[in-house]
């Protein structure tokens, strides 16, 4: 058991500090949760007056034997890595029931365990923590507000970044993990590669998956790598992990795969918008795949920075059209628009007609049904020919379309005098 909060001069502010700060002053407990190495225990440190880590052998034994204490500790109490010994979510919930007062209590996990536990539902609230968004890497001051977008009048956009091509495709291979992003290329290779070998060789088991063919784990991971941004079909995700392969897993084998890297919060899809019926009919409903972070995908797939500007080599896994830098792009604009969504209580989802006519990459829906909607383009500069999906969703939607972005890579933030549609480099693109 351990005392104090984090140094504030070592912690590196976080996009959920805001949305948990507040939580945390007007409810008893709050479950932080999202996969290993985001920097789930440094946040929930800051507001922390005890802190049991359950991921140390000896304070997890602690706890499997007497979890009365947790509610004798100074509060807030943290508990660190809580599906190490499920009891303590339990013991959290009932102390809520008698009444604990709000910011008792903070709980980080990383996975989700096997042992049943009730929901705490309406008890512990529970908050999505990711890898870092563009801005919070703290490479350019965003000047677009994203709060700004959603809000009921056209956000201002204007601003300039100095980041090319080159440098977005550095910081997809970087990753948002904030322990390894900062290592040395070869180091950070390394330690991504070994995040990689982990999730295959013991994350899978330690939520009680057992796997009896790793090598078949592993390709299935690199296939799904390779339809990153895309709405591939589990099947053509199997038939590419496995081709040429007579014994090939079940269909229910490849869909537990997909169930155990959502318990370990390690997929991040994003679900297809099914929009107002009235105006939008035939809509596809398949999720757009993605990991949690664009870097795991980019180990799986064996390519740093310097080989996502290059065409994909002969041999390679492809399940999507295009080139892959493109897919890792909207991949990294994906884990920014989450990261930001979250903290705004907004919804993530994209279009796509049952035609394919049309579709538009991401879709922010506030709570009253309003959107933002954006595309994701690698260009500097977007063209007519890139923003006719939204100018087709404005036609239907009218004023419940608040905004419609383009994201890219470009040097400059500003709104086309065509028709007022928002052009944003992602660096610029901030809270």
């Amino acid at each position: 058991m351990a005392w104090g909060n984090v140094d504030s001069m070592d912690y590196t502010p976080r996009a959920v500090d805001g949305l948990l700060d507040d939580v945390m002053s007007g409810l008893p407990a709050v479950a932080l949760e999202g996969p290993k190495g985001v920097g789930k225990t440094a946040t929930a440190r800051r507001l922390a007056r005890t802190v049991l880590s359950l991921d140390d052998p000896d304070e997890a034994r602690l706890a499997e034997i007497d979890t009365s204490w947790l509610t004798e500790e100074p509060r807030p109490v943290l508990v660190d890595e809580w599906q190490q010994v499920p009891a303590t979510w339990d013991r959290v919930r009932r102390a809520v029931d008698r009444g604990a007062p709000p910011g008792s209590y903070l709980l980080t996990g990383s996975a989700t365990p096997t042992e049943r536990t009730h929901s705490g539902a309406g008890r512990i609230v529970r908050l999505r923590m990711r890898p870092m968004s563009m801005d919070e890497r703290g490479l350019v001051e965003p000047t677009v507000s994203f709060g700004e977008l959603l809000g009921d009048h056209p956000a201002p956009v204007s601003g300039r970044s100095e980041l090319v091509l080159r440098d977005y495709a550095e910081e997809i291979a970087a990753s948002g993990f904030p322990g390894m992003r900062t290592l040395p290329e070869r180091m950070r290779v390394r330690a991504l590669n070994g995040y990689v070998a982990r999730i295959v060789d013991h994350e899978f088991s330690e939520v009680g998956h057992v796997v009896r063919r790793p090598e078949t784990l592993r390709a299935w991971l690199t296939a799904f790598a390779a339809a990153t941004s895309s709405t591939a079909s589990y099947e053509s995700i199997l038939n590419a992990s496995t081709s040429g392969q007579v014994d090939k897993p079940s269909r229910s084998a490849t869909i537990a795969y997909r169930d155990t890297l959502a318990r370990l919060w390690l997929i991040d899809q994003v679900p297809a918008w099914l929009g107002p019926r009235r105006r939008l009919a035939s809509l596809a409903q398949s999720p757009k795949h993605f990991l949690a972070d664009p870097a795991l995908a980019m180990r799986l797939l064996g390519v740093g920075a310097r080989g996502l500007l290059e065409r994909p080599h002969p041999g390679k896994v492809t399940i999507r059209d295009g080139l892959l830098l493109g897919a890792m792009f909207e991949h990294l604009v994906a884990l920014s628009v989450l990261v930001h969504a979250e903290t705004h209580e907004a919804k993530v989802s994209h279009l796509r007609t049952k035609q394919g006519d049309h579709e538009v990459d991401l879709i922010v829906e506030r709570d009253d049904g309003k959107v933002v909607a954006i595309e994701v383009k690698v260009a500097p500069h977007p063209t007519d020919h890139d923003v006719k999906h939204l100018r087709w969703l404005k036609e239907k939607l009218g004023d419940d379309l608040l905004d419609a972005v383009v994201v890219t890579t470009g040097p400059i933030a500003y709104r086309r005098p065509e028709d007022g549609i928002a052009v944003v480099p992602l660096s610029l693109l901030g809270p």
